[in-house]
């Protein structure tokens, strides 16, 4: 649920901050007074689309903060996961948006920097917003099947993933055989590059690694000459009379004079013989390093021509070794496919016919699932819309498949299109939503679809923005029933102007507006017993507040409570 809820410098809200609390909340107020601004907050802290001009005037940027207390089960600890976020459920989750006068949005996530498309991604899981006029999104056919979908459940899902993987294979083969299909003479044009290519690189006969292994090569080949005078120099002068022979000719003076001063040169004459054997050793891996090193010209020209090749090879198909041999894969494969050209479109041709049998197989399960749940949720609907009001309106879900010849079409999401029929009188014939209902009716398919999905989804806030718009009487007050029911199943909010949903909240907000020092700011407060009283009474009578309208408020007050407690 959401807990609280912050806001900084966000239009004409200058500071607010609201705790929220289980159940069903309204937010009232005068027209203009700012309450639509904190269902924009809410959507901004999911991730919604923010301005420049959303920051009020003067300042450098608004924030927006919202804490949730949310189970360890819910789907957003595992999409934070993802993120690389390991938050702890016990903890809460603290999202903050900030959004600057220049237009930058930053966004954290329990002190972490997400991105926007993270943001949204986990405020899917949180929030669900719907407005007066969202309610357009069910004249979307294409929405309908998803509903029906995640209405339908774990059987339709595993059983439209199996559907969609055969259909990506065969989308893949129809596609290749369309560009067998397309023959002309710019494919025979190709096929003389493709051999050309082909042979070029194939005679080359790479090795991966070999340049860098010449390169290598070709280095000590360049530098033979100097490096063996240069050893051999310095074996001389180490080996010589002024080498190996002048220490041991020293070795020897010492020993002669050892038995005078055995305590000091002792341990000289030791240092000295190790050192000779040391030095020794050196002198004669240095001749042998002398003796190894070949001056080949022959060989340096072939290492250099070579390397010419593979440098030409590489401007002109990659630029490493394994990048050409890999283009030579491709071209091969390509060259292929135009000669052998008959033999592969009749493979695809055999390949698609076989696709498209198991596709529309796995199709025909996944129609008799969707029909099923159609029927279900047909009848969870209308009695929806019963308790709305709306109780001889016939609801179905009508499921369509398109024959082209003698096939069913294969689409993405299977072999069906879905629409939402209605009929909201006896005797009157299933029409689509968009050419029968009206707004009112509109607002309660709405009303009735959440209540419905509402255990599916998992999403723990629900906001109402004015979807009782040309709504009133009867119809009101079942939508008004309606959304307490509901707030049993998850927090429910609703911006409203009528009295009959506004009494049936269990915690009641007016958002009013007052100018000081010549600014306008927008406060929040929870009303309680008497306040709540008076602003029923407001919303019943208008400007002017009688004794009868808080008298019909007060009753309103204790029906409601009489209607919750039943």
């Amino acid at each position: 649920m959401l807990r609280e809820l912050s806001i900084r410098n966000l239009a004409v809200i200058e500071s607010v901050t609201v705790r929220f609390h289980e159940g069903f909340h309204v937010l009232t107020g005068e027209t203009g007074a700012g309450k639509s601004i904190l269902i924009d907050a809410l959507s901004l802290v999911v991730g919604g689309r923010g301005s420049s001009d959303m920051v009020r005037y003067g300042c450098a940027k608004a924030e927006i903060e919202a804490m949730f207390e949310l189970p360890a089960s819910h789907p957003v600890w595992a999409a934070l996961h993802t993120f690389g976020i390991d938050a702890l459920p016990e903890e809460g989750l603290v999202i903050r948006r900030e959004l600057s006068s220049q237009g930058k949005s930053v966004s954290r996530v329990n002190g972490h920097i997400v991105t926007m498309s993270m943001l949204r991604e986990a405020g899917e899981c949180l929030v669900n917003i719907h407005g007066q006029h969202e309610h357009q999104s069910l004249f979307r056919t294409e929405k309908h099947l998803d509903w029906l979908d995640m209405y339908a459940g774990a059987k339709v899902t595993e059983t439209l993933e199996k559907y969609k993987a055969v259909y990506r294979r065969y989308e893949q083969v129809r596609h290749q055989l369309r560009e067998l299909e397309d023959t002309s003479r710019q494919n025979m044009q190709m096929l003389d590059l493709y051999r050309f290519q082909i042979e070029e690189i194939a005679a080359a006969k790479l090795i991966p690694g070999e340049d860098e292994s010449l390169a290598e090569e070709k280095q000590k080949l360049m530098y033979a000459v100097k490096r063996r005078d240069s050893a051999s120099e310095a074996y001389s002068m180490l080996y010589g009379s002024k080498g190996l022979d002048a220490v041991s000719r020293a070795i020897s003076r010492i020993e002669d004079i050892r038995e005078f001063d055995s305590a000091v040169i002792s341990p000289i004459l030791e240092q000295l013989q190790s050192s000779y054997y040391g030095l020794e050793d050196a002198v004669f891996q240095l001749r042998d390093y002398r003796d190894g090193v070949e001056s080949d010209p022959e060989r340096l020209a072939i290492i250099d021509d070579r390397l010419d090749l593979i440098h030409s090879l590489k401007r002109k198909y990659g630029e490493t070794i394994p990048d050409i041999l890999a283009y030579l894969a491709k071209i091969q494969s390509e060259a292929d496919k135009i000669e052998n050209r008959d033999e592969h479109v009749s493979r695809l041709r055999e390949e698609g016919s076989a696709l498209y049998e198991e596709a529309n197989k796995v199709g025909g399960r996944l129609s008799e699932l969707r029909r099923a749940a159609a029927d279900r949720l047909a009848i969870a609907i209308e009695a929806e819309l019963r308790q709305l009001g709306m109780e001889r309106t016939t609801f179905r879900v009508e499921l369509q498949q398109h024959v082209e010849g003698e096939r069913c079409r294969l689409l993405l999401n299977g072999i069906d299109e879905a629409a939402f029929m209605l009929a909201p009188n006896p005797g009157e014939p299933l029409k689509p939503l968009n050419k029968i209902a009206s707004g009112g009716e509109m607002s309660r398919i709405m009303l009735a679809l959440k209540a419905i999905f509402a255990s599916i989804d998992q999403v723990p806030v629900l906001v109402f923005d004015e979807v009782d718009t040309g709504v009133s009487g009867r119809a009101a007050q079942a939508i008004a029933e309606k959304m307490s029911r509901l707030s049993s199943q998850c927090q429910v909010f609703s911006i409203t102007h009528l009295p009959q949903v506004a009494c049936m909240a269990d915690h009641h907000y007016e958002i009013r507006k007052a100018i000081v020092a010549e600014r306008t700011s927008t406060h929040v407060t929870e009303l309680q017993n008497g306040t709540r009283i008076e602003e029923l009474a407001r919303m019943l009578g208008g400007v002017e507040v009688t004794e009868k309208t808080r008298h019909h408020a007060q009753e309103m007050l204790d029906l409601a409570y009489k209607q919750k407690g039943a």
